[in-house]
């Protein structure tokens, strides 16, 4: 679809994602910037897309932190800014955001956060929200596709109106899913940028933009939210709907309101059940909780996941009990929705029955005791041909070799995967981007207390730009004794093929200068070596020689992911195992091909027992045949 086309009465189906972006266009927003995440990516890519057109600075930053630094920029020149992550990126950039909130604003700006409950794509399923109550900012949280794209435009005005930046928080089910938009008008803005500094020291406007004096400015900060509860108890995105006086109250925001509609409605609760869909969840709008809490005695908060919602809910109905009296809560604090985890319509409908004492069993419980379905095992694996794998059985053999029990610390990414038998379950510490460098520049420095295990630490080439080259710098400056090496696959792989600033392109597709990652290393003062890591000898030797030194080396094992659209569907061999050398399970290798390095493009042929590559699915990297012992897997070079 177009994201330029003019306004019209027929919806568009829109990514939530993309809604965000259209709102985006439709208030104007001169910049962009962000760091791709999985579920926020789309945001920046769509805005990317059309970046000629209307005249938009769009920017993959080399973190979170940087991209919230460019887009406040932005916004005290006077532009209208996005800045778009995932809820870790939040934490990234928090330091700088605290400053921000403090500081205040000029142009429009908004942070979109997208969390991911249940941490569909993710490491851990932490919050944003709780950041807009600590930093006193105001929060938006849409609840469908059209909220999504309204409540981004809308976003750009408050932020102008508080000279605050404002933070909008979607959901993965929000951002992932499809919806109907109607568009509204593009505008064609003629903004000049020019960042007045030079005014009175205080004047928010024309002096310097800066956090002091800290007190004034928090004093202002406050009165800013007091301002945005006034605005927010007449904003059109509190919904509320069901009978005058309800049975029950759902209190809900954000995807949870769909559930919470669908839940109603598949109990037939319509007349008993009130849903209030707040679009405002930092500050509570108290004028509209009052009205709505006023109506019922039972209230349920439906959201995800930690119970913000409902601690702020409490809170304002303590507050306000002599007016609208004493109150029965349902919602995580009681276990009335699950404390961890996405919520879905199943899991409302079953706390709404437990309220109503209605006996009800989902049609999905119903449907796996009638139907059998025998499904394959799929176990988490990398992808045929992805050069992970071999990077992986290089560390694995090396490791297994030297017998000291060494260990690989890691982090995010699709290499996170060798955390389980796929990656031969080498990596042994998993927990931010660039933590792995972190953490194993700690291991390395244990030599005084006899440490003697080799310490290895691995990262992606984006996640090197993002966050390892600071832990590097100081493995460096304090001696540590490990090897990093750097899985250098030519892109922001995991989230979908993103420019980092170690590729010749930008987030529009424009030339731009590479940084070399050899080059920031050796300028640090690391030992370098780059290899190919479908060249298993050499990987392997260097890797032994690297292990046995004392100091801090860089091994770039260098390949593009076997899905880079340059690279999809080119062969540089075509592979075949010849039945003859092939033992099968009669022979000594016990079937390592399938069993122990389990690429997908080699099966087990169950009626000779003997293995076969399935042309399907292999890419033709080469690897397999040097890891059988057989020498039973061949190779002919492709034209």
């Amino acid at each position: 679809m177009s994201y330029l086309a003019d306004t019209s009465e027929n919806p568009y189906l829109l990514m939530g994602n993309e809604a965000i972006a259209r709102g985006a266009l439709e208030a104007g927003v001169n910049v962009a910037t962000g760091y791709p995440g999985t579920p926020s990516s789309e945001i920046i890519e769509a805005l990317s897309t059309i970046s000629q057109e209307k005249n938009v600075y769009v920017e993959w930053s080399v973190n979170e932190k940087v991209a919230l630094e460019v887009a406040a920029a932005a916004s005290f020149a006077g532009l209208r800014a996005l800045c778009a992550m995932k809820q870790n990126g939040v934490y990234v950039a928090s330091d700088f955001l605290l400053h921000l909130a403090e500081s205040g604003t000029r142009g429009g700006i908004v942070l979109v956060s997208c969390d991911d409950p249940g941490a569909l794509s993710s490491v851990n399923e932490g919050e944003s929200r709780f950041f807009a109550r600590y930093l006193e900012i105001p929060l938006l949280e849409p609840g469908n596709f059209q909220q999504a794209k309204e409540m981004a435009a809308w976003a750009f005005e408050l932020s102008e109106t508080l000279k605050s930046i404002v933070m909008i928080r979607s959901v993965t089910r929000l951002s992932h899913a499809r919806g109907n938009v109607v568009f509204g008008t593009l505008p064609s803005p003629a903004v000049q940028a020019h960042f007045v500094h030079d005014g009175p020291f205080l004047d928010p406007d024309t002096g310097p933009a800066t956090s002091f004096p800290v007190v004034h400015k928090h004093r202002l900060q406050q009165e800013k939210i007091d301002h945005a509860r006034k605005i927010f108890d007449e904003c059109p995105f509190n919904l509320y709907t069901g009978p005058e006086t309800p049975d029950l109250l759902i209190v809900t925001s954000s995807i949870c309101t769909l559930y919470a509609q669908e839940a109603v409605h598949e109990l037939n609760l319509q007349s008993r059940v009130g849903i209030l869909n707040l679009g405002t969840t930092w500050p509570l709008p108290s004028n509209v909780l009052v009205k709505y809490l006023s109506l019922t005695d039972k209230i349920l908060i439906v959201e995800e996941v930690l119970p913000f919602l409902e601690e702020q809910v409490k809170v304002l109905a303590a507050e306000m009990a002599p007016h609208i009296g004493v109150k029965t809560f349902y919602g995580k604090v009681d276990n009335t929705i699950p404390k961890a985890g996405e919520l879905n319509p199943d899991i409302v409908i079953a706390a709404l029955s437990r309220i109503f004492h209605l006996p009800y069993e989902s049609a999905s419980a119903d449907n796996l005791r009638k139907i059998q379905v025998s499904v394959p095992d799929r176990e988490l694996t990398f992808c045929p041909g992805c050069p992970h794998r071999a990077a992986f059985w290089s560390i694995f053999t090396v490791l297994t070799q030297d017998g000291r029990q060494g260990f690989v610390c890691g982090d995010i990414g699709c290499y996170t995967l060798d955390l389980f038998p796929c990656g031969f379950s080498t990596l042994k510490t998993v927990h931010a981007m660039g933590s792995g460098i972190g953490m194993a520049s700690g291991f390395g420095t244990l030599h005084q207390f006899s440490i003697d295990q080799p310490v290895l630490a691995v990262c992606g080439d984006s996640t090197f730009y993002h966050a390892a080259i600071p832990a590097l710098i100081n493995a460096i400056h304090h001696q540590s004794n490990l090897t990093l090496v750097v899985l250098d696959n030519s892109s922001t792989a995991m989230t979908g093929f993103q420019p980092h600033p170690g590729l010749p392109v930008d987030a529009v597709g424009n030339v731009a200068p590479v940084i070399d990652i050899e080059g920031i290393c050796r300028a640090i003062g690391a030992k370098v070596q780059i290899k190919d890591p479908f060249n298993l000898k050499e990987t392997q030797k260097t890797l032994k020689r690297m292990i046995q030194d004392k100091k801090t080396n860089v091994l770039i094992l260098r390949q593009r992911c076997a899905l880079i659209p340059e690279k999809r569907g080119k062969k540089e061999y075509s592979m075949y195992v010849d039945p003859e050398k092939c033992s099968g399970k009669e022979g000594e290798c016990n079937r390592i091909c399938t069993q122990l390095f389990g690429c997908p493009g080699i099966v087990w042929d169950k009626e000779s027992d003997k293995a076969k590559i399935d042309e399907v699915l292999c890419t033709g990297c080469g690897v397999c045949m040097n890891i059988c012992p057989e020498k039973a897997i061949k190779a002919e070079k492709k034209g």
